[in-house]
């Protein structure tokens, strides 16, 4: 094959790597740009394509995730990564397994650790690359290699993710869970959270409250007041599934993208809802609704049906 064609066949593994050190859906594409312009520019013919650009794309990513995390310990509020609707990269044997390490949870869950650590957590844990691969593209020894895969299990194990593996359960009761939401059904809503459920909001502060609300009884009475509005604008709610999790995306009525939701249940009940509103980590999916036009309109319509 040319370098073209191996670069193509091999571009949606790439990306599935990047994305996943990084957290970022622009980042991640730039990073497998650039590992193209390198692979492309190799006077040489590699002897493994996929050895050479993964390696590639793997230094390129610990690169930018260290100057990221600067930035990120400047983040105004809860920090989650860009949503992702679809992962390129394809294996049915290993489809569940691939799909928990998109989540939000476990992808925040990474931020624990080093950019080294986090990379090799990926290459190993994620892709099951062999200690010599690994060792090659983060230019460590295989025993350095071994030793960070031992403290990234360590910290993902502490706090680990977990889901309902029944993919058809989660999204029955997703379904039931958005259903509720439109309708402003709070007995219905707190019938599907957990006790000790949580609803976290990525808006950079620009967009929404940064503080976390908890507890079943809260987050239900804030849905069932917050959501309903939207409709009567115009908004549509859609379900989708995002980062491999059952979620929603809402979008003006122009069709615009003004929120993604996702939900991480287990055991029956939904465990934590986040909400990305930061227009910043919607661009990506398409045209981004005025987020502020949107909710000036929102609560100008509950004036107008509060005055008699």
């Amino acid at each position: 094959m040319t370098r073209v064609e191996d670069f193509q066949e091999l571009r949606p593994l790439l990306f599935a790597i990047a994305y996943r050190i990084l957290g970022s859906v622009s980042e991640a594409e730039d990073a497998v740009q650039e590992a193209w312009l390198r692979y492309e520019g190799s006077p040489t013919q590699p002897e493994s394509p996929k050895a050479f650009l993964s390696a590639t794309v793997t230094r390129i990513s610990i690169d930018v995730l260290r100057s990221a995390r600067v930035r990120r310990e400047a983040y105004v509020g809860p920090w989650f990564p860009e949503p992702l609707l679809t992962d390129p990269y394809q294996d049915p044997e290993r489809s569940a397994e691939l799909s928990d390490s998109l989540s939000m949870a476990a992808l925040i869950l990474l931020e624990r650790l080093s950019p080294l650590e986090r990379a090799v957590f990926v290459l190993r844990e994620v892709f099951a690359f062999s200690y010599r691969e690994i060792a090659a593209a983060v230019e460590r020894s295989e025993a350095a290699c071994r030793q960070l895969a031992v403290q990234a299990r360590r910290h993902m194990d502490a706090g680990r993710p977990r889901f309902e593996a029944d993919r058809r359960a989660r999204e029955q009761l997703a379904g039931r869970f958005f259903h509720a939401m439109r309708e402003g059904d709070v007995t219905g809503l707190q019938e599907l959270l957990a006790a000790d459920v949580q609803l976290v909001n990525d808006g950079a502060g620009k967009i929404g409250s940064t503080i976390p609300l908890f507890g079943v009884a809260k987050v239900a009475r804030v849905l069932s007041v917050a959501v309903p509005p939207f409709a009567q604008i115009g908004a549509v709610l859609e379900a989708h599934e995002v980062n491999g999790q059952p979620g929603a995306i809402i979008r003006d009525r122009d069709g615009h993208i003004f929120n993604v939701w996702t939900l991480d249940i287990l055991d029956g009940r939904i465990q934590t809802i986040r909400s990305i509103v930061n227009p910043d980590k919607l661009a990506h999916l398409g045209p981004v609704a005025d987020a502020h036009a949107v909710i000036r309109e929102k609560k100008q319509t509950r004036r107008d049906q509060q005055t008699p």
